[in-house]
This record gives structure tokens, sequence and C-alpha cells, in this order.
């Protein structure tokens, strides 16, 4: 299969579209008279809740996750660090991706290889578990499709357990585990949210939500998002177009059964994107220091990405309070791109650049023409409840999961000489289009992975609870020239005791499994990384999970850990060759609280500290911030209440890599920053509202990947306002 550039404002597939118009048409306003007038009751934790009230309606804080465990638990519950974002805190600080999340959570760091390729870590390791309501997708940073892209309107919280999740993930990555969780038509009357945005770099947003009733009794329910943005940058000549739509059928089909089908759809169109960053260092080792609107994308450069989702979720209940849940999901992600890098060192009298491989290799960049499909294929069935024994109750779950990853990808390159840009001062992005090559496989493989997987929480005492549970997968890959089959049980462990009721310590234990996709110098796949996840801390509830803390320390051991070797592998279109490490640790401490520290003031701050080494005690990955802190908060107004203001910080310290060049290595390297954040929000009528926000307030200059030869600047100060009307 390949695309072309004539297909990049294609529609979605027509039963998909069917879908849509049905949705949209059922909820029409007229629906209001049909409505009835009852809403629905608000999910309770326990007896012993009360009922939302409009100061716990936008609380920062989620009382209940099933993240980790499967089990719906509170957070002091869970024996990892654990993360909820909620609707409430991405609306005030315009969280609008999941990329925009992700950097503003607690542990997360971000890396941009350009303008639109980032990649996120935790705890010293690359996040490549992206989940959508527990339904896990295998990321490749290669072959970045926009998971991190996706718009955070379609999705009621994001969750993010740090640490290794092979219990409920499949593969044990020791980073983090990140779900997405959607939204559904939970109102039994009509209601809708519109929005309207302008900002910075001529940012237009408008963003639709509307949900109601499809039938008089409410057992059938309806729910659409649907969104537009367009935008420039602060890089020359970029332009990006994103629409996506959400639809949803909620039905209650008996007292004991439910039923959702759905769809989403994201398309986003880039013109003149970048690829890679702008050249860093002059021959003798001194700093360039491009402008921070340099860009190197000629005109005629696209990146478009298009992603499709639908799914079916049954929910049965089987007497007392167990639950059978199945899950099924079929995805589909297309790239389409033209682009050109450079990657040289500039002479400082001429301004030619010079290869950063030597003679051997002399070119200073490249075109290329890369086209793929991600297709996904999965289906989770679980089961869940409580049961007595030795007279106390316990809870167990048991599931098993299934899942079928396509990848293939075509590519066209093309080599940029040292002659044939001419001098960097005087590039104007004016490069010719490249007359290109037939498109030719890059990657093509499956992935299969079968798991089954258990656990049980047990109650030993009042105030003791134990955790047991393992997963057992099997992973099977083929690609064109490897067949790679490797089967794992990863044990769980832990154990959570009640201090009191506001405070509970706890420890864990699980163990780490990885299938990497990084290849070798002879392009055969690295071996599975393998390890141990152990994690002790203290967590405290307050106000009935409306404020909580938490305080962990972790460490994190693994074998066959991928590095980079720094040279490209033969026959690829510049595939970096990676080698396995062992004894790599990771050491650390994480810290905090989330929630409301009063009905007016919601805040969440948190910080990460930890160090990562190999056997040598050499540092893994010092281009990723060892130490971050966090900080966000909002206050509504005593004296004026219809007026909520707000703001926050993030800070990391210096980082720092050793990038190769033909003279050995040049040290790269960004000092430690702070960049900060503020909103107001207005609010002229019950139903109506304005916000504005500012981000990077002191237009703070910074690197945001210095673990290449390219300088990838962040975004400077931008602003922007927003109207809001609720119905």
């Amino acid at each position: 299969m390949s695309f072309t550039h004539s297909s990049r404002e294609q529609l979605p597939a027509a039963t998909p579209t069917l879908l849509a118009a049905c949705i949209a048409f059922a909820l029409m306003p007229t629906t209001v008279f049909a409505a009835d007038s009852k809403k629905e009751d608000t999910i309770v934790v326990d007896a012993a809740t009360p009922a939302s009230s409009d100061a716990e309606d936008s609380d920062y804080s989620v009382k209940a996750t099933t993240a980790g465990t499967k089990m719906n638990l509170v957070q002091r519950d869970i024996p990892q660090s654990v993360s909820v974002i909620g609707e409430q805190r991405m609306e005030d600080q315009q969280l609008q991706s999941l990329g925009d999340v992700l950097r503003n959570t607690t542990g997360i760091s971000e890396s941009f290889a350009d303008s639109d390729r980032a990649s996120y870590y935790a705890r010293g390791f690359a996040i490549d578990n992206y989940m959508v309501d527990g339904i896990p997708t295998l990321f490749e940073s290669r072959w970045n499709l926009g998971d991190a892209l996706s718009d955070t309107a379609i999705y009621e919280r994001i969750e993010v357990v740090r640490g290794a999740n092979g219990l409920t993930t499949g593969t044990g990555n020791p980073s983090a585990a990140i779900n997405m969780v959607r939204k559904h038509a939970d109102s039994r009357e009509f209601k809708g949210d519109v929005s309207a945005e302008y900002g910075s770099w001529n940012k237009q947003r408008y963003v639709m939500d509307l949900q109601s009733p499809l039938i008089d009794s409410g057992k059938i329910r309806g729910r659409m998002v649907a969104g537009y943005q367009d935008n420039d940058s602060w890089l020359d000549n970029y332009n990006q177009k994103k629409k996506f739509f959400y639809g949803v059928v909620d039905v209650d089909l008996t007292d004991y059964t439910s039923f959702s089908v759905g769809y989403d759809y994201q398309q986003t169109n880039v013109n003149s994107p970048t690829w890679g960053g702008a050249p860093r260092w002059y021959t003798d080792g001194s700093k360039v220091k491009p402008d921070r609107s340099y860009s190197a994308a000629p005109d005629w450069a696209y990146n478009d990405k298009e992603s499709q989702r639908t799914f079916v979720t049954l929910n049965q209940k089987l007497g007392n309070d167990w639950q059978l849940t199945v899950n099924g999901t079929h995805t589909e992600m297309d790239l389409d791109s033209q682009q050109l890098y450079l990657d040289g060192l500039v002479d400082k009298t001429t301004g030619v650049m010079v290869s950063p491989y030597g003679g051997s290799y002399p070119y200073v960049g490249g075109t290329g023409y890369n086209t793929g499909k991600r297709k996904v294929d999965a289906l989770d069935t679980f089961a869940n409840g409580s049961y007595e024994l030795f007279g106390r109750q316990h809870e167990l779950m048991i599931g098993t999961s299934y899942s079928r990853q396509n990848n293939t990808y075509y590519s066209s390159w093309a080599n940029i000489g040292d002659t044939e840009l001419g001098s960097f001062y005087t590039y104007d992005a004016n490069f010719p289009e490249t007359d290109w090559n037939p498109l030719s496989v890059a990657q093509n493989d499956t992935i299969h992975q079968k798991s089954a997987y258990m656990a049980t929480r047990v109650s030993l005492a009042d105030p003791l609870h134990v955790i047991l549970g393992a997963r057992y997968t099997k992973y099977n890959l083929d690609t064109l020239n490897q067949k790679m089959e490797k089967n794992n049980t990863s044990p769980y462990a832990g154990i959570v005791f009640d201090i009191d009721d506001t405070w509970s310590t706890y420890a864990s234990y699980t163990s780490v499994f990885k299938p990497q996709t990084q290849r070798n110098i002879e392009r055969k796949y690295l071996s599975p990384i393998t390890g141990n996840n152990y994690e002790a801390g203290v967590k405290g509830d307050w106000m009935n999970s409306r404020l909580t803390s938490s305080l962990a320390i972790f460490r994190i051991e693994q074998d066959h850990l991928a590095q980079s070797t720094g040279a490209l592998i033969p026959g690829t279109s510049g595939e970096t060759a990676y080698k396995e490490v062992d004894g790599t640790v990771s050491k650390g401490i994480e810290f905090e609280v989330n929630g409301a520290l009063t009905d007016a003031w919601q805040m969440t701050f948190g910080i990460t500290r930890y160090v990562a080494e190999d056997s040598e005690g050499e540092a893994v990955n010092p281009d990723l911030p060892r130490t971050s802190a966090k900080l966000f908060t909002s206050y509504r107004l005593p004296i004026a209440e219809d007026i909520t203001v707000g703001g926050g910080v993030n800070w990391q310290n210096h980082v720092w890599s050793d990038v190769s060049v033909p003279a050995g290595t040049y040290r790269s390297e960004q000092g430690s920053f702070a960049l900060v954040d503020l909103f107001a929000r207005y609010k002229l009528t019950k139903d109506f509202s304005v916000q504005a926000n500012v981000d990077n307030l002191f237009d703070k200059e910074y690197d945001t990947n210095v673990n290449s030869r390219g300088i990838v600047y962040g975004a400077p100060r931008n602003f922007s306002v927003t109207a809001n009307y609720s119905f």
C-alpha cells in the first residue's frame, strides 16, 4: 500500500461516517423535550461517600481508578505511584493533547526530535505503552504516528502508572503505562458544551461536546465530540490543521447488562514541518546558536497523520458484586510524509556544512518520503468481584487478552551532499523537491500477544491488604527476515498497611519483561529487556479522596537495555544501530500531592529525583532530567466567586549528552530552567465563561533535545483566550 499527497483530505470510511451522522441527528435539540428529567446517579466509591457537589465536580483529584490492577480502588490502596489527570485540570491548563498532559505530569520528561515528534520518559526510560480504555498499543519512536498528538477533548481522564505494569499491559516496561479513558454518554438529559479559542501564531480552535438520551426512558444515550484546530508556529512557514470526531452510544440492555459502541477519528496535517533540529555546532566545536524561528523545511514538505478507532464494550453483572467486562477494538493509524533534514557541522568561515560521519559518509542531510500504517486488533476479557474466605471479604480479578499489531512502512530516500545545500548562512529553505524513487518496504512486521492474568486483593486484617497476581504472555514477532517467540510470566506482589484513616504505607514488586524493536548493526532485533521493579512508599487521603498524596522510593534493575551506538545500520534509511547493555539500575524518589486544599483551592505538586547508571557506573540517558518539579494550582476568589486564577511552574535540572562528531565527541547540554504559566477565568453567567492562558511567561529559551547534533527549541511565550458556553 502507498499513499499520495492528494489523499490528505480523505474522509473516514463510510461505516464510521454513517455512525457519526446517526449520532449527530439523534443529538439535535429536539431531544430535549423527550428527555427524562432524572439525571443518572453519581458513581460512588463506597456507601459512605456523599453525593457529589459542585465543588467536588471541579476537583483535580479522581476518587477511584482501575489503573495498575483493574480493580476499582482509591489511590491509597494501589501499591504503586499513580497520577490521574482529570477534565478540570486539563481545562484550566489548556492541556489539549496527550503530549500536553504528559509534559505536565509528575515524573514524566519530554524530548522532541523535531517540530512534531515527541517521546516521553519516566524514571530514565522511554514510555512505549499507550492504552485507550486499557487496550495497549506498542509505540515506535522511529515511526512516530502522532500518539502524543491525540486530542484530549474526547477523554475524561488520563491515568499514569509509573514503574513496571506488566500485570495489566502484557509488557512490563519499567518507565510508565499511559491509559486514556474515553468519555461516555452518561447523562439522561440533553446537555452540551461548545468552546472557541484564539491564540498566538494565529491559533483557532473550536470544540463541541453534546450528549443526550436517544429514547424516552434514557436507556439508550449518545454522545458526540467534534473539533477543528488551525495554527501556525514560532517556526518559519509551519502550519498545522487538525480535525477530530468522537461518537459513542451507551445502552442499558437490562438492569444487569450494558453495552457501548463507538468510533473516534483524528486527522492532523502539517505543512513545512521540521525533521530533526537546526545545526548545533561549527566545525571548531563552538555553538551555532540559530534563531528560534529557524526552519530548514521547504514549502513542499508535509507530515500527515490519521487515526481511526472502532470499539465495543460489554459489561455484565454476574450476581452479588461480580462483573464481566469485554473490550474489543480495531485501530488504524496512517502516516504520509515528505520531508528534509539537515545533519552536519557548519564551517564558520564559509557556512558550508560538513558531514558529521567523516569522509566515509559525505552527506549533510537527506530527504525522505515515508508512508505507513499501523493496525491493531485487540480483545480483552476479565471478571472481577469479591469472595469470602476465613470469614473475611477479598477481591479477585481474572482475565485474558489477545492483540495483533501489524506495522507496515514504506520509504524512499535521497542523501544531500555537502555541495548541494550551499552556504548555511544563505540557505532559505528553498531546496528543490526530490525526484522520488519508487517506495520500498522499510519495515513489515506483525506482533501477536496472548495473555492470561489474575490478581487477588486479600484482606489479612482490617488495616492490612496484600495484592498478589501474575500475567503469562506469549509474544510473537514475525518480520521480513526474522521470527522471534518469547513466553514470559510476570509476577506481581504488593502489600498495603493502613496506619490510620488518613495514612497508609505500601511496598510492591513486579518483574520486567519488554520486547524491543531496536536492531543491532547486523539488523537483528535485540533481546527483550528483563529485570525487576521494586517500590515502597507512603500515601495519604483526605476528605474522602478529594486530596491525595504519595511519597515513593523505587529501584529498577534491567538487562539487555538498548543503547545507541551512534552508527547507522548498513542498507537502511538512516536507521541507528543499538547494542544491549546489562546491569542497568535506576533508583530514586517521587512525591506528589493532588486535589482540593479547600473547596476553592486546587493544587497539583510533584517532584522526582532519580539516578540511572549501567554496570560500569556510567550515566544512562543523561539527556533526561534527573530532578524535576511540577506545580499547578487554581484558586476561586472568595470576594468574587465568578473569578478563578492560577498558574504553575515546571522546573528541571541540567541535562547533557556526548554526541559523536568526526573529531570524537562534542558535549551538548541544557542548563536547569523553569517555565511559568498563568491563567484566569471569569464566569460572566452560570453557563458562559471566558478564560485566558499565558505559557512560558518569561519567554525562556531552551533546547528540548540535547541528544543530537540538532537544536530543537521549545515554545516561546504564547497566549490564548477561550470562550466556553455550557447548556
